[in-house]
């Protein structure tokens, strides 16, 4: 999985800036390469395999004696336990309710580990991206929830979810960063002059 180019992270970054030129807001961009590395996953799924497949084989055909059905066990645990590990297969075995709810974990600890929430008139207004898990999610601060409710976020978060499920990270980062620029010059315009956070673009990989 390809994350952004030095160059696309700088247009990630420009973006935030001339948004940052019209808005008391403090815009922080993030980008997960995945939010866990799922290690548990592969071990369950292997295990139920080596317990049904060679016991079903087993009971069927009856052609395993208890140490060779031991045996069959062990290398079926083993051998589907490393295939599972592949990020592309572990990834289909993670219920998408799951795999949300750790990417938006991971979102609300990257709002407090990048003092989006010390922010003067807590203005903070994080924009998560998590490409494992095609899961963007937009956070704000008391400051810009008082002006504008949860649900204006819902359809810039939805139109840049299905540009990350494209691949088009960087297209869709451009645009929501626009979109979210054009509701806080309205809602929070700018008062002062100021930069509390960096504008770069966070990468976790």
């Amino acid at each position: 999985m390809a994350l952004l180019s030095n160059d696309e992270q700088r247009q990630v970054s420009e973006a935030v800036s001339r948004v940052e030129l019209k808005t008391d807001a403090e815009l922080v961009t993030v980008l997960a390469a995945r939010s866990d590395d799922y290690a548990y996953v592969p071990l369950i799924w292997a295990g139920v395999v080596a317990l049904l497949v060679p016991g079903v084989l087993s009971y069927i055909s009856g052609w395993f004696s208890a140490n060779q059905l031991l045996l069959a066990q062990l290398a079926t645990f083993i051998v589907a336990a490393l295939i599972m590990r592949l990020p592309s297969i572990t990834t289909q075995l993670i219920p998408e309710s799951v795999r949300h709810w750790r990417a938006s974990s991971l979102a609300r600890r990257q709002f407090l580990e990048q003092n989006l929430h010390r922010t003067a008139g807590e203005t903070g207004v994080l924009i998560f991206v998590s490409e494992a898990e095609r899961y963007v999610e937009i956070l704000v601060d008391r400051g810009i929830s008082r002006h504008l409710d949860d649900a204006v976020w819902e359809a810039i978060v939805d139109v840049f979810t299905q540009q990350v499920r494209d691949g088009e990270t960087l297209k869709g980062f451009l645009s929501c960063i626009e979109s979210c620029g054009e509701l806080l010059a309205t809602h929070v315009p700018v008062t002062q002059t100021r930069n509390e956070l960096p504008n770069r673009l966070v990468v976790l990989e």
